[in-house]
């Protein structure tokens, strides 16, 4: 098909609904697919536009009360002029027409949708330079590529990274459908280009180094992590070292934890975790106002049968203390927890580090990726990304006041993105308004601190930290409110919400928000060799080529 040949014209619309096209006879309704971009060629301004729904229509309901005996001769006469198909088509843009393409400004041209085409404007199907003057074309510094159009393969639907890092985004759909892979081409793209630092709470190790993933053909490969791709720009740490072992993978620092630098606005947003009592939490800041950091410590470390007698002396109610006894035991029992304070940890090895190492490590430039292991219990989940965000966030919060008093451009903090995963745990109704997650969201980049978060039930988050989101990237999604959510705050969505319900569960997924300037479903692109090579690794061969070219400009002996 000729990707400017006429697919029909504009019979009817409004703003607010949207467009109707009649489809052209010599185009067949099973190749017009939810999801495909498509010109509209007014008099005054080129339209683009994203189909929505197809339908079958005919010029009399008699037709359809005694339909003709199918593929006669009576069906091939009816077909296209008494029956024919309807396209809705949603406009997401304005480009005025006749300018050139050397005079053509993405910022100045690309206008929102104020107005509709004339009756009878043709509609054609969207070229590569149509698509290129809309996403931007790939660039190691803003345009990121990150998959093809739907019946396009030759042209790239790329993301603005300078926008996508101005705000928290989110990437959902449900299992199976290639959410840690949409995630994986993401932050290659940031790391790339270098415009934020991340910071990735791997739950399941899936993006450091190579893991398994499954083919479509069934077979299992292995696909490069990130620390493959980008060296020693991406760091490993871990909280399971053992794990690391038996995978016969390296780590770059160990991480452990003090009970020390566990504060009670750590421990408050486990409350569902555990179990705890509100009245619980109070008595954790009772101990905590009398022992100050060495609360959890005290604690752990009491014996049970003193607990009564404690209790009397603190003040406190004593089944709470008990209860928090209990739960909190469980913090102390964790491999990464440790008794010594974060002075010994630094001090003990090279390879250890705390906290305060991966603080100081982000702000350097460096990407860390943080694994579980096999301590990826959500307690532990929990836990630690509380702790580290808590932490990171101070220190972000710091630099960024600092910045504003100096208005030294070199002090200002390097934007950071943290990656989530099981993103509702943290940003729930009631855990979006005490955990620091809720802040992020909801401060946006006001202090250069954003979130990336993962999950196949955006249902299970608030509402207002979903209508905050800049950028979404959603695969297949089946549930009704997890559909519903993922449209949260965006306008349009009920001709959106059948371009969702559309899309394959693999490899295919819809883009919209503040780093695309519309919305478009993308066929992803393949996370493999290829990629890898773009994103700048080298294998062993090329390398091994490149030093024997270098050495053989040197003389023999």
């Amino acid at each position: 098909m000729n990707e400017h040949a006429n697919l029909g014209v504009i019979t009817c619309g409004s703003l607010a609904e949207g467009l109707e096209m009649r489809l052209d006879p010599s185009h067949s309704v099973e190749q017009v697919r939810a999801g495909k971009f498509v010109v509209v060629e007014g008099q005054d301004f080129d339209f683009f536009c994203m189909i929505t729904d197809v339908r079958l229509d005919a010029s009399s309901a008699s037709i359809l009360r005694d339909p003709p005996p199918r593929l006669s001769l009576l069906s091939r006469v009816l077909a296209g002029e008494h029956t024919f198909a309807v396209v809705s088509l949603k406009p997401m843009l304005m480009l005025e027409r006749g300018v050139a393409d050397d005079q053509f400004d993405r910022d100045d041209h690309l206008r929102p949708v104020k107005s509709i085409p004339v009756h009878f404007a043709a509609v054609r199907d969207a070229g590569r330079d149509d698509i290129s003057k809309v996403f931007g074309e790939e660039e190691k510094k803003r345009f990121f590529n990150l998959g093809t159009p739907l019946d396009m393969d030759n042209v790239d639907v790329c993301l603005d990274l300078d926008r996508f890092i101005e705000r928290s985004n989110g990437i959902f759909g449900k299992t199976g459908t290639g959410k840690t892979f949409l995630t994986r081409l993401a932050l290659a793209g940031l790391i790339r280009s270098g415009k934020a630092v991340n910071l990735i709470f791997d739950m399941h190790s899936e993006y450091g180094w190579e893991t398994r993933a499954e083919s479509s053909s069934g077979k299992e490969i292995f696909v490069k992590g990130l620390k493959n791709i980008f060296g020693g720009r991406v760091l490993i740490c871990t909280l399971d070292p053992q794990s690391a072992a038996k995978r016969q993978v390296s780590v770059d620092y160990e991480i452990e934890i003090p009970l020390s630098s566990i504060d009670v606005e750590d421990v408050a947003p486990l409350q569902d975790e555990l179990r705890l009592h509100p009245t619980a939490i109070e008595t954790a800041y009772i101990l905590r106002n009398k022992y100050g950091r060495n609360w959890l410590r005290t604690l752990v470390n009491k014996d049970a049968g003193d607990l009564k007698e404690w209790g009397d002396e603190l003040g406190a109610n004593k089944e709470s203390l008990a209860a928090l006894y209990r739960k909190l035991s469980a913090i102390r029992d964790l491999p990464f927890v440790v008794e010594k304070e974060e002075k010994e940890i630094q001090g003990a090895s090279s390879s250890k580090a705390s906290i305060s190492k991966v603080v100081e490590e982000l702000r350097r430039g460096k990407h860390i990726d943080l694994e579980f292991g096999r301590v990826s219990n959500m307690l532990a989940y929990l836990l630690v990304a509380n702790l580290i965000t808590r932490r990171i966030h101070q220190a972000w919060v710091g630099d960024a006041e600092k910045y504003m008093a100096t208005q030294d451009l070199n002090d200002r903090p390097r934007p950071l993105m943290i990656t989530i995963e099981e993103a509702h745990k943290f940003l729930n109704p009631s855990a979006a308004r005490q955990t620091i997650f809720g802040v992020i969201a909801r401060e946006l980049r006001k202090y250069f601190v954003s979130l990336l978060i993962v999950d196949q039930r955006p249902s299970g988050i608030d509402d207002e930290i979903l209508s905050q989101l800049g950028t979404r990237i959603t695969a297949l999604l089946n549930d009704e409110k997890d559909i519903q959510a993922v449209f949260t705050g965006v306008s349009g969505a009920s001709a959106l919400r059948n371009v969702l319900a559309s899309l394959d569960s693999k490899q295919q997924a819809l883009v919209l928000g503040h780093a695309t300037p519309m919305p478009v479903v993308v066929k992803t692109r393949f996370y493999g060799p290829e990629f890898y090579e773009a994103m700048g690794m080298k294998d062993k061969q090329q390398k091994k080529k490149e030093a024997i070219d270098i050495l053989s400009q040197f003389p023999a002996g």
